[in-house]
């Protein structure tokens, strides 16, 4: 026997996925078939003896659809080193997209990974690293980039290597600096070094000055040529052109002072752009150290996730404890938690009870009670008593690995926002090679000196910044989808949350969604002042042995009220109607009003207040003996605390609010009524949940789908952005493209706050780096001082650089800041 999954397109509806199955299912061979039209996955389990895999392909094909093999299509995440701006972005991407067998390449440059959808039939990871390293940049094993403290020593280092580097620049810019400006700020310095009378020895300090800072700086030379070389320069090779272009002339300058009179010595002496190279290398080493420092913030939420988990765990086996690594935890084992302790893999709690911690997985702030049979979360703290589970996920199949999964693949993905800085990008350094050429050469045939159109190229190559258009969207998207999932929201895409800031309508589902999903005990009402607590004791002792959610939501009030209940001597279920039962040799009825009617027992007294609970979406059952009513008792599926608030908090925002449910009109007004809903969709059946999503996309609304069941997955899938909470089914929630890890309502609104205030970001960033660029290249190119402005020194245009990168990455950081709705 062989189970595959198999890839399906062109499914519509449900009828579609069941024309699949039938197809499949009537193959010999074939032991199970189940296809889902959500994903529009398909799952076969088949004898390969009998059948093979393109008997299965064939079938689908004849029932009208296209099944392809699933287990070819892979994906990777890659950690890339070397990339320095937007431009290497673009090559890595291009040349991975043009490899034979990638479906979709995604290159992120805070993150410094590539996220490659690739057939596993065509092309290999190695292929796809080789296509990495033919672009100019190193892949980082696959080992290395799963570790995180292996990420952490090796950004560490980075970091590190980047300060030692400045600091020996700086050792060395600050007395060429010094040298070169001082004797024009009449500043002393050495006779040995004045340019009127040593001009050679003042030369020469000065290119000894700058060698350091050269090799310090080797990194621009090295990968600013490579790149060069391969016909896609980046920033690396403006900094390596323009920096070059000084050191040059200053070598060309020596050559002349050597061989020169002395007025031609003089002349070359004093403009020597030693100092512009070292100053605009010392500079820019500054901004990247200064830059990694930013960009390791911005990756702060998932370290913290990262670092929850406890390493060790204590298992008991053969009826002894065991410390061991979280790693050698398998499904099975039963784990021992004591108070204080983190608890270490999912499961399900076996022997004892205690109150849970779950705030830094879920946002929860109080501890929530674990008993026999309950479910407890990896990396949550355990508080006050000592519980055994049974482990029942381990490894990357926690939810503490799926959370941090879907933060990454968040972080690494892009959003559309940032297509117009990505094209962009990809043209950005040729033009401002050209730009720099033409505005040097301009200056020099308008009779200009070759020092003033020096100046100029140098100034337009320096001030570039591709790094702020690259850094722009992604440092945001990391900071934003960070700081939700610290906050229980857990954003699975860049697309997913741009998407969420153009939200006018959201669509909840009622049951489990807005309500809490299990009906409460909500009124009593008796007559003739009967005793409340006795009828209550009375309705709870004869739905004891019911299993019906009514029957169990009375037996819950009153144990929540510490009533005793009585022993019950006959049991009579009379469907459609309710229950018979003999207490203390006496018998009662609990029931519908049609029970009563039949029963020939008066309850005009209770009419009103029956009809009353009804239209506020409440079940009212009557209590009764052989001969007289007693009260009623009324259930309900109550609104959640948080719901009200929440609605209330989307009005505010401009969002029109529509429930979705099954359930008849009256109900569904009733609790409509009581949260403040726009709009009542009532009585629709499970498939057409996703039609009437439809219905108001073709309104023109942007659709937000809220739920929690295996039936709102259609409608999830539907809409523009689906909302799946914390309670919901895996189907639901692998169909949404938000995941909210409680079930409160007020998260909604925090998702749709925080997808607005990082796309505000993102279009402050994208505004600064456009505006940034523009006026800084144009400044540069000399442009404002041909109508009489000002020119701008290659040095400020280096800290001018360096500095609009740093200044997106901490508007970025802006977003740590977010206040929930909580």
């Amino acid at each position: 026997m062989e189970t595959k999954k198999y890839k399906v397109s062109g499914m519509t509806c449900a009828s579609c996925a069941s024309s699949v199955e039938k197809a499949v299912s009537k193959l010999d061979g074939v032991k199970e078939v189940s296809v889902n039209l959500t994903t529009e996955k398909m799952s076969v389990k088949y004898n390969n003896d009998i059948l093979d895999n393109d008997e299965i392909i064939q079938a689908v094909s004849k029932a009208g659809y296209i099944a392809k093999d699933d287990v070819a299509s892979k994906n990777i995440i890659i950690k890339i080193e070397g990339m320095t701006c937007a431009t290497c972005v673009n090559t890595v991407e291009r040349d991975l997209s043009n490899v034979d067998g990638v479906i979709n390449a995604t290159v992120n440059f805070a993150t410094e990974t590539a996220n490659i959808k690739y057939d596993g039939s065509v092309v290999t990871e190695k292929l796809l690293r080789d296509s990495i390293i033919k672009s100019g940049y190193n892949p980082l094993d696959s080992s290395k980039s799963d570790s995180n403290e292996e990420e952490k020593i090796r950004k560490s280092l980075e970091m590190k290597k980047l300060w030692k580097k400045f600091i020996v620049s700086a050792i060395f810019t600050v007395p060429l600096l010094y040298l070169a400006m001082g004797h024009m700020m009449k500043l002393p310095i050495p006779s040995i070094l004045d340019p009127m009378e040593h001009s050679l020895n003042f030369a020469l300090v000065q290119l000894l000055l700058t060698i350091p800072v050269i090799i310090a700086g080797n990194k621009f030379y090295v990968v600013g040529v490579k790149t060069l070389m391969k016909r896609s320069p980046n920033m690396d090779s403006l900094i390596a052109l323009g920096t070059g272009a000084a050191i040059l002339y200053g070598l060309f300058a020596i050559y002349k002072i050597i061989t020169g009179t002395y007025e031609v010595r003089i002349a070359y002496a004093s403009d020597l752009y030693f100092e512009t190279a070292g100053v605009i290398i010392t500079l820019i080493l500054l901004g990247k150290y200064l830059e990694s420092i930013a960009k390791g913030k911005t990756s702060d939420a998932i370290k913290k996730l990262m670092g929850l988990a406890p390493k060790t765990a204590t298992i008991i086996r053969d009826g002894n404890e065991i410390e061991v690594s979280i790693d050698d935890v398998i499904e099975g084992d039963i784990v021992l938690v004591k108070p204080g302790q983190k608890i270490p893999v999912d499961g399900i709690v076996t022997k004892g009870n205690t109150a849970v911690d779950v705030a830094m997985i879920t946002g929860e702030s109080i501890p929530v009670e674990k008993n026999v049979g309950d479910h407890v979360i990896g990396a949550s703290i355990n508080k006050t008593g000592s519980i055994q589970f049974k482990a029942t996920k381990v490894g990357k199949d926690t939810t503490l690995a799926q959370i941090i999964k879907l933060v990454e693949d968040a972080q690494g993905s892009k959003a559309p926002i940032a297509k117009l800085a990505d094209v962009i990008s990809g043209y950005f350094v040729p033009i401002v090679l050209l730009i720099a050429i033409i505005s040097g050469f301009a200056w020099y045939i308008t009779g200009s000196t070759v020092v003033f159109s020096l100046t100029i190229f140098i100034s337009v190559l320096v001030i570039a910044c591709p790094c702020a258009l690259g850094l722009a969207t992604p440092t945001a998207i990391m900071v934003g989808t960070g700081k939700g999932a610290e906050n229980g929201v857990l954003i699975k895409s860049g697309v997913a949350l741009e998407t969420a800031h153009k939200i006018d309508t959201i669509v909840f589902d009622k049951t489990g969604t807005i309500t809490e999903g299990r009906p409460e005990l909500t009124d009593i009402i008796t007559v003739d002042e009967f005793d409340e607590t006795k009828l209550l004791k009375i309705a709870a002792s004869a739905e004891k042995s019911s299993e019906h959610p009514l029957g169990e939501a009375i037996v819950r009030g009153a144990a929540n009220k510490n009533i005793d209940l009585y022993q019950i001597e006959k049991f009579n279920a009379i469907p459609g109607h309710g229950i018979e039962v003999e207490v203390n040799k006496k018998s009662y009825l609990l029931g519908n009003e049609k029970l009563m009617r039949d029963r020939d027992i008066e309850i005009t007294s209770l009419k009103k207040d029956s009809e009353r609970l009804a239209k506020e979406g409440k079940t009212p059952m009557f209590v009764s003996t052989e001969k007289q009513v007693l009260g009623v008792i009324a259930v309900a599926d109550v609104v959640k605390v948080s719901s009200i608030r929440a609605i209330k908090r989307l009005h505010q925002l401009g969002i029109e609010v529509t429930m979705i449910t099954g359930d008849n009109k009256r109900t569904a007004a009733a609790i409509a009524e009581s949260v403040g809903i726009d709009r009542v969709l009532a009585e629709v059946l499970p498939e057409d949940k996703a039609n009437e999503v439809k219905k108001l996309q073709d309104l023109g609304k942007a659709v937000a789908m809220v739920g929690d069941g295996i039936n709102d997955a259609p409608a999830l899938a539907q809409a523009d952005v689906g909302i799946a909470i914390g309670s919901g089914t895996d189907v639901a929630m692998e169909s949404a493209d938000i995941v909210l890890m409680r079930s409160d309502l007020l998260d909604v609104v925090t998702a749709l706050h925080l997808s607005k205030s990082t796309i505000k970001n993102i279009k402050q960033n994208l505004f600064w780096a456009f505006a940034y660029n523009s006026a800084g290249i144009p400044l540069a190119a000399g442009l404002f001082f041909a109508f009489g402005g000002p020119k701008l020194n290659p040095m400020f245009a280096a800290a001018a650089m360096s500095f609009s990168s740093i200044s997106v990455l901490l508007n970025a950081l802006r977003l740590k800041r977010f206040k929930t709705e909580n």
